[in-house]
């Protein structure tokens, strides 16, 4: 009950891969460096005025980034007596303003006022050759929090993870991996589904499998779902069972021995199962599910009703909340708790006991309007600040959409026989992708070259990795389909792809023959080609592109710029060893390879150094 906390993982497969350097070498990302220099130029410009930096990556042949304040300025100053006559009269004026800085090559001016920005080739070199040295740590993102807790996975007791947990797990444990990177105290909560009236049913169904309910293994409910189902029916059907239950609710809210321990005996089971998806999508959570937070429920309605926010409505304890036509019910008719009542308790204990400056909850869409209320409720009780100030703390709802099947409708992870087990779903991606790898090594005549160990490793980390990026490359919001031939396909926007592009860099250095790890101190990279400039240009990226990810927490980005960043690639990988700029590609190669296997590790993929 209250107060337990069970782990679901015993190991911590989320510490930082261990390329070079510390924290200590840390830089602020591209972006950043050049918001501040915009704005010393916008001051300059118009002193009196309050303007924020409108920065964006330019498009091809129009510099490297973009200014885009000179619009919106002028429409603010043109009434003030200013020589400006027009929107490029502005973006000019800021031009010319621009402090001087190493990072820029020129600075011109287009259109209604467009600033372009070059950034300098030398310095895009210099700092990539830094983050060789220093490692990808220089390069993780600088944010104004130190601790998160992050509420996903959250399956209930006693019955099957679905694709919808899937989701939210995959989604959940990338955001998670994202802020660790950033140095932020990350609180993994797996909120579970284990205290409620349903217990009542289940307790009374298992006392009649087992008289004692302590004995009870994983023999007692060997199909989850169908022990749900079995005790759900003699519920509706039997009267006599029916009320039983019941009275086992009361006795199990009153902590007594036996009922507590079939609960336990319960919930231990469907642990068991849920780390068996765990294990292979290499998740770690902490559980505090709904019991834990069941003693701090009163405290916090008692200090509701005392703001005056709760009301009696038909019987009912609720909050009304302006502009939303039904109240937010926190007790029952009955006088029974519901999830209002818990989260608003969970959301109290995370904000007072664990002191979290950002909580971050991902559930499916349809959740949406639950948490807007309970989100609205704590802000009344002045918990949070109002949603406009853009102050801490502060509370999301990573939404996300339905997973599809082939025809277009909601995947079931349902057969003709019953329940089709997520565990099941993700080893068969494991079983395809083995299948393809020995069909492409033996007809390469390569398969000798591998050992068993290999093939298992490799199919698991492309096959789970597959399944995992299929997910994550799509706008969360949006739906997707689940097909195992697009996601284990080699051709496109794939985990698959990606893996063999990270193999062939890996390829590349071994067949150099040159210590890579000595170059970087020795030797100095040249962006002089335009492909090693446009290649360079986007590997600088990436501290900002992980910002944007924390900021509107969209994984997505991550897979769109690894994507972007395997293409970029292509152009020079054919052109390395034995080429006259072997010593400064090779650099560049290392410095790619680091980079997506960082973004890897923050999808929560394994990569492979071979295929």
């Amino acid at each position: 009950m209250g107060g337990e906390a069970a782990s679901t993982s015993s190991s911590n497969p989320h510490s930082q891969p261990q390329e070079s350097g510390a924290t200590q070498h840390r830089v602020e990302s591209v972006k950043r460096h050049l918001s501040r220099l915009v704005a010393k130029s916008l001051c300059a410009v118009a002193a009196d005025l309050d303007v924020e930096p409108m920065i964006e990556v330019s498009k091809s042949g129009f510099g490297d980034y973009q200014c885009n304040n000179a619009m919106s300025l002028f429409s603010r100053i043109r009434e003030s007596a200013t020589n400006f006559g027009n929107p490029n009269a502005v973006g000019q004026a800021m031009a010319d303003n621009f402090p001087p800085s190493r990072i820029v090559e020129s600075i011109s001016v287009v259109g209604p006022g467009y600033v372009n920005i070059a950034l300098s080739s030398d310095w895009i070199a210099q700092r990539i050759q830094d983050m060789l040295i220093h490692g990808i740590e220089s390069w993780a993102p600088i944010l104004p929090v130190k601790r998160v807790v992050l509420d996903f996975s959250s399956p209930n007791i006693a019955k099957e993870m679905h694709v919808g947990h899937i989701r939210s797990t995959i989604i959940g444990d990338t955001l998670a991996r994202i802020f660790e990177f950033a140095n932020i105290e990350v609180l993994r909560r797996n909120h579970v589904g284990d205290w409620g009236t349903q217990f009542g049913m289940l307790i009374e169904f298992l006392f009649e499998k087992f008289a004692n309910g302590e004995e009870a293994g994983n023999q007692a409910i060997e199909n989850l779902q169908g022990f749900y189902r079995n005790a759900k029916k003699k519920f509706d059907e039997n009267p006599d069972f029916k009320g039983r239950a019941q009275q086992a609710v009361v006795r199990l809210q009153r902590g007594e021995d036996r009922y507590l321990a079939a609960w336990k005996s319960i919930c231990q089971i469907s642990r068991n199962e849920f780390d068996l998806v765990y294990k292979r999508l290499n998740v770690e959570l902490e559980e505090k599910g709904e019991s834990y937070y069941n003693p701090y429920i009163p405290r916090v309605l008692e200090e509701l009703t005392s703001k005056g926010l709760i009301t009696e409505s038909e019987g009912a304890r609720v909050i009304f909340i302006e502009g939303q036509k039904a109240p937010l019910i926190v007790v029952k008719r009955d006088g029974g708790f519901n999830y209002a009542s818990t989260d608003l308790a969970a959301l109290w204990y995370r904000l007072n006991v664990e002191m979290a400056e950002w909580i971050i909850y991902v559930t499916d869409v349809g959740q949406q309007q639950h948490f807007h209320s309970f989100f609205s409720a704590a802000r009344l009780a002045g918990w949070l600040p109002d949603k406009k100030e853009e102050k801490y703390p502060k509370v999301s709802h990573v939404g996300f959409g339905f997973v599809l099947g082939a025809e277009g409708s909601r995947f079931r992870t349902r057969s003709s026989d019953g329940v089709v087990r997520l565990v099941d779903l993700l080893d068969e991606a494991k079983s395809q992708s083995l299948a393809q790898l020995i069909k492409r090594l033996t007809e390469n005549g390569q398969i000798a070259d591998w050992t068993d160990e290999e093939l298992d490793k490799t199919s698991e980390a492309v096959g789970y990795g597959a399944v995992k990026y299929a997910d994550l490359k799509n706008n969360r919001l949006t739906n997707y389909k689940f097909s195992y031939e697009q996601m284990l396909s080699d051709k496109g926007n794939t985990a698959v792809y990606l893996q063999y592009a990270h193999a062939r860099i890996c390829s590349i250095i071994q067949k150099s023959n040159k210590d890579v790890k000595e170059l970087k101190l020795t030797e100095s990279i040249t962006l002089g080609h335009p492909d090693e400039r446009s290649l360079g240009l986007h590997l600088i990226q990436f501290a900002e592109v992980v910002e944007q990810a924390c900021d509107d927490l969209s994984p997505h980005r991550l897979c769109d710029y690894l994507y972007t960043l395997s293409e970029r690639f292509i152009f020079l990988s054919g052109r390395v060893v034995g080429s006259p700029e072997e010593t400064s590609r090779l650099l560049l190669c290392q410095a790619s390879a680091v980079v997506m296997r960082q973004c890897f590790h923050l999808l929560g993929i394994t990569p492979v150094h071979k295929l």
